[in-house]
């Protein structure tokens, strides 16, 4: 059975899809803190792996986003992610 939306539920939908590189970069702002702020190796981890997945949906190219997530520094994350909100 198909799923049937409303207008109103249409519209967000298409605004998500629209704003996806701005909620992307906002959440990798998020993980730059997440990340300064975990005590643990494992969480930081977890975490470097969703920095990955981001930098997918932002379609970073992927020489800049493999020296980001090699580098695991945060430093140059929030960087990258300063000049990439301008």
């Amino acid at each position: 059975m198909a799923k049937t939306y409303s207008n109103h539920q249409k519209q967000l939908i298409k605004d998500y899809y629209r704003n996806l590189d701005k909620i992307a970069l906002a959440r990798l702002g998020e993980l730059v803190s997440k990340i300064y702020l975990a005590e643990s190796e494992s969480k930081k981890d977890t975490l470097w792996k969703q920095v990955a997945s981001d930098l997918k949906k932002l379609k970073v190219p992927p020489k800049i986003a493999q020296h980001i997530i090699k580098s695991r520094s945060p430093e140059i994350l929030a960087k990258n992610i300063n000049d990439w909100s301008r």
